[in-house]
């Protein structure tokens, strides 16, 4: 979460982060602050298969709980602020498109139609490109 703040805050022209003063921010601050607090904990307690922890020391409540709040937001979109894409979506849209694959998170309709909005923007085929030219180099 740090470093998308960091770079998001260093190239502003990108336009990926609100600025300080701007409404969305704070959102924007919740939604990344979320995935590390809430949602990988919780994905990582339901695929260890342990028990939550009790609702009073839990970030996340429980995974329903926290996979519910992500969906209504999704499905309110088109991205994590509505009409305005974001570095959390860059977050988001990565996490969610990597845990479902491994079937850590359920393709839910929402959760579906927001990984096709990301995964469709030009920047992520062009990133993808050159993933798939740096490994090639690799050997």
């Amino acid at each position: 979460m740090a470093v998308f703040i960091y770079l998001a805050d260093l190239y502003p022209e990108a336009g990926l982060a609100p600025a300080i003063g701007d409404p969305l921010r704070g959102p924007y601050l919740r939604w990344l602050a979320f995935y590390g607090s809430c949602f990988e904990p919780a994905v990582v307690d339901r695929a260890m298969k342990r028990e939550p922890a009790p609702a009073s020391t839990a970030p996340y409540g429980d995974y329903d709980t926290m996979l519910k709040t992500l969906t209504d937001q999704l499905a309110a979109g088109p991205y994590l602020l509505g009409e305005r894409f974001s570095a959390a979506d860059v977050l988001w849209g990565t996490a969610l498109t990597w845990t479902t694959m491994f079937k850590l998170v359920p393709e839910l309709p929402a959760i579906s139609a927001y990984m096709a909005r990301v995964n469709a923007r030009p920047a992520v085929a062009r990133a993808r490109a050159k993933d798939a030219e740096l490994a090639a180099a690799q050997g």
